[in-house]
C-alpha cells in the first residue's frame, strides 16, 4: 500500500496534571491523559502520558506518548504515537508526531507514518492529519 492520508478528530475526555519539579524559572509537571479518537483514526481510551515544561505560567513545551488501540481506515489493531509540541501564551496547542517504529500490531503491522494537530483554547474537538504507510 503505498503512502495515504487521513483526518480524524480526538476529544479529550480526562487530564490529570502533577507538578513534578517547582522552582523558580522553567517549571515541570507531567499529565496522565485519555483521548477518544473519531475519523480515520478510530480509538476510544487512549492513554497519553506527557511531560511538560512550563517556561511562563502560560508558555511552554511538551513530548509524549500515547497509545490507540482500535483502527486506522478499517485496519484495526494497536499502535504508539511519538507528540512533541509547544502552547502559547492564547492557548493555542501545536503539536507533531509519528507512530513509534515497531509498536503496531494486529492489521496495522507495518504502519509507519506521522502528523499533526493545531488546537486554540476552548476547542472540544481537535482535528488530526495523519499521512501513513502501511505494509
Amino acid at each position: 500500500m503505498g503512502s495515504r492520508t487521513t483526518t480524524a478528530t480526538f476529544t479529550p475526555v480526562s487530564w490529570d496534571e502533577k507538578e513534578v519539579r517547582a522552582t523558580e524559572g522553567p517549571r515541570l509537571s507531567r499529565a496522565s491523559v485519555v483521548n477518544d479518537y473519531a475519523g480515520g483514526i478510530e480509538a476510544r481510551g487512549a492513554a497519553c502520558e506527557y511531560v511538560l515544561c512550563y517556561a511562563t505560567e502560560m508558555t511552554g513545551v511538551f513530548s509524549g506518548m500515547e497509545v490507540l488501540t482500535g483502527s486506522v481506515d478499517g485496519r484495526e489493531g494497536t499502535f504508539v504515537i511519538r507528540q512533541a509540541g509547544t502552547f502559547d501564551e492564547e492557548g493555542t496547542i501545536r503539536c507533531t508526531f509519528d507512530v513509534a517504529p515497531g509498536s503496531a500490531t494486529g492489521a496495522l503491522t507495518g504502519l509507519t507514518g506521522d502528523g499533526s494537530y493545531e488546537v486554540r483554547h476552548g476547542e472540544e474537538k481537535v482535528a488530526v492529519a495523519f499521512s501513513y504507510t502501511l505494509d
